[in-house]
């Protein structure tokens, strides 16, 4: 078990690890922004439709995730690339959303069925568009490795150079000072 967490260890401080790592906590943090907004907009009736609330969660959702994604897991910094970035990023996001949609039809078709309290279809609607994110996460993982790819090299070349820079010694060199 602690061969297994060193090595975890030593992964999640490589470019790659650092970089999923932080890609599946910007998914847990919007996931968390879709589900309390879906919860808030059906559970208290503001937007009573299944359809509605799920599609208005999601879109909420969505704009802190390309910012998240494209900032902090991919450390990507000044504007965006309108084709190569925010095309491919919310045509696939729409992706996502449309695919809820689905999952959001059956939660519907669900609570049309059953007589059960809103608080239970509340948590039918919720976990029901949880699991379809969670289904579609690991296709845009893929796709957004290739959307905000970076220079390998470069990356390398930027770690080599913050590690020698950690190694040398910020103390004064005694012969050249006077």
């Amino acid at each position: 078990m602690r061969k297994r967490f060193d090595s975890f260890m030593a992964w999640s401080k490589t470019h790659q690890g650092k970089k999923l790592i932080r890609y599946t906590a910007s998914s847990v943090i919007t996931t968390g922004v879709s589900f309390t907004c879906i919860v808030i907009f059906y559970g208290l009736k503001i937007i009573p439709g299944v359809i509605w609330s799920t599609l208005a969660g999601n879109v909420v959702a969505t704009l802190p995730s390309y910012h998240l994604n494209r900032l902090w897991a991919w450390g990507k910094r000044g504007p965006s690339a309108f084709r190569k970035e925010i095309v491919p990023y919310w045509t696939l996001a729409f992706a996502g959303i449309a695919f809820s949609q689905i999952g959001a039809f059956s939660a519907r078709d669900v609570v049309r069925e059953h007589d059960w309290s809103h608080l239970l279809n509340t948590a039918l609607v919720a976990f029901t568009n949880l699991a379809c994110f969670a289904i579609f996460w690991v296709l845009k993982l893929v796709v957004f490795n290739k959307i905000f790819r970076f220079d390998k090299l470069k990356v390398i070349d930027e770690e080599l150079v913050a590690e020698e820079l950690s190694t040398i010694d910020p103390s004064p060199d005694p012969i050249w000072t006077d």
